[in-house]
């Protein structure tokens, strides 16, 4: 780790960064791909088979981060980064082969190579900056996350014109050509203009390096990043098919609304790098972790239309029915008020509603000639809630949620840092694999719950459990801290309570 700030070192900084989002942005690709093909009915694959496809180039990019990782800190970033992109750069080219579930699930594998670049990068980064600038060299290398909204963005758009608007669809398969030369070309940039550099900890043995993972800390470094990085992998995928079934927009539409999630979340992991420096990764991983169960909360209402009893009319004695309408009915010489339907406004979509809304009204159940006795129901009740979860509404809360997880993906990595100076490429990789196998997981759940539940909003009761769980951990581990540290002060703020509750 260096002591100050140079020029060489944002040289590699933008390198390491333009790399990340090139790698990025193919590491996403099947978002989109698989999506297009299946609404396309080029492909039958129901909503697991979807979710195992946007899972499997993950699962790749986790698997492999540790190792990436370690031979960064062995080898220095420039050759290990180099060979990644040209290595994956033929996967991505045999995808336009494909013509099969597992012949895109043995392509997609291979091309999740993509996914080890940011342990490479963060472990390259690091070895080029002092420790008061950590978080915003991290922040800003992360941001080329936003290379998944490069693909949500403009994959739609091409596909559409690659395939003539739908009219010659096995133009689909130049898509990955495109992607393996944007890889292959970039590996030959890296080599020429980048310099190689290895950390302090390079001359350990490979059961050294290992070390750093018996810390419990790592594996809740882990937790947080499977939440903030992994949960936005697989949203940066699936809501593209949430925003088509749900909402019934276009392929293209709901790629940009996919892209509004993820390039605010990319480009302001840079702000998250400065916020964990400033204020401190712990502090702001509180305020990340308590946002996201709030707005989780939030997006777990699915959109819904409710039909349920209501208030009726019953009769006030006995007698005989003798006139029955949608607005009156009549028995004896008694005249009862009906609410009809009719004289409600109808809800349509093209209203912005923010809130449930009700609707009620009467229908009556007896008819003229009826004998009715006292308390007998004339008029059965009926509501009608309806939640319209607005898709705009819907969409700034992603944004938001999206945002808020940018800044702690920055936090996070902010930590890693600030615990293991010497370690950067080991921790940080094998925390990239628990935060890329949540991008794996993620949508194989979110595919399951989909089928178990019919709601579209069960990945989002996910996101709320796993943000509370990681909340609670981190609560927990302050409260150890303090203990350790000091004990003193922790005693003190106990005494405080004691002493107010006896006031009480």
């Amino acid at each position: 780790m260096e002591e100050t700030v140079t020029k060489k070192a944002h040289k590699i900084l933008f390198f390491n960064t333009l790399a990340f989002t090139i790698c990025f942005a193919a590491w996403m690709l099947n978002g989109v791909l698989v999506t297009f093909l299946v609404d396309n009915q080029v492909f039958n694959w129901g909503p697991v088979e979807i979710g195992w496809l946007m899972g499997i180039p993950v699962l790749t990019g986790a698997l492999f981060r540790l190792p990436a990782g370690m031979l960064t800190d062995k080898f220095g970033g420039k050759p290990v980064f180099a060979i990644l992109l040209m290595v994956s750069a033929i996967p991505m080219f045999l995808l336009t082969y494909a013509n099969s579930f597992w012949g895109f699930a043995l392509a997609s594998f291979g091309f999740g190579l993509t996914g080890i670049s940011f342990a490479i990068g963060i472990a390259f980064t690091s070895v080029w900056y002092p420790q008061h600038w950590q978080g915003r060299a991290l922040g800003i290398f992360g941001a080329g996350n936003a290379g998944a909204a490069i693909t949500t963005l403009f994959a739609p758009t091409l596909l559409q014109n690659l395939t003539d608007n739908g009219a010659y669809i096995d133009g689909w398969r130049t898509l990955p050509v495109i992607y393996a030369a944007a890889l292959f070309l970039m590996g030959i940039i890296f080599l020429i203009f980048t310099e190689n550099k290895k950390p302090a900890a390079s001359n350990k043995t490979i059961i050294g390096l290992l070390q750093p993972l018996k810390d419990i800390k790592v594996w809740r470094f882990g937790l947080y990043y499977f939440l903030v990085f992994g949960c936005f992998v697989a949203f940066s995928q699936w809501l593209v098919p949430y925003f088509v079934n749900v909402y019934y927009l276009p392929l293209v539409t709901a790629g940009i609304f996919a892209a509004l999630f993820s390039f605010p979340s990319g480009v302001i992991r840079a702000l998250g790098g400065w916020m964990s420096d400033h204020w401190g990764a712990r502090r702001v991983m509180f305020w990340v972790l308590a946002s996201s169960i709030i707005i989780s909360f939030m997006l777990t209402i699915p959109r819904m239309e409710v039909y349920s009893p209501g208030r009726g009319i019953m009769s006030k004695r006995t007698g005989e029915v003798t006139f029955v309408s949608d607005t009156l009915i009549k028995v004896g010489d008694i005249a009862y008020q009906v609410i009809s339907k009719t004289h409600k406004v109808e809800i349509t979509d093209d209203q912005l509603l923010v809130l449930p809304t009700k609707e009620v009204w009467q229908e009556p159940v007896v008819k003229v000639g009826d004998k009715v006795v006292k308390k007998q129901l004339l008029a059965k009740g009926v509501t009608r809630i309806y939640f319209q979860a607005n898709v705009w509404i819907f969409a700034i809360l992603t944004i938001l949620i999206g945002s808020i997880w940018g800044i702690g993906k920055a936090a996070v990595y902010k930590l890693i840092p600030d615990n293991f100076p010497d370690e950067v490429g080991v921790v940080g990789g094998m925390v990239g694999v628990l935060g890329g196998l949540g991008g794996f997981v993620s949508p194989i759940i979110f595919g399951y719950l989909l089928e178990g539940t019919g709601l579209w909003t069960s990945s989002w009761m996910f996101m709320l459990f796993l943000s509370a769980l990681c909340l609670m951990w981190l609560h927990r581990s302050t409260e150890t801290l303090m203990k350790e540290e000091a004990p003193d002060v922790l005693e003190h703020i106990d005494l405080l309570a004691k002493h107010e509750d006896e006031d009480k």
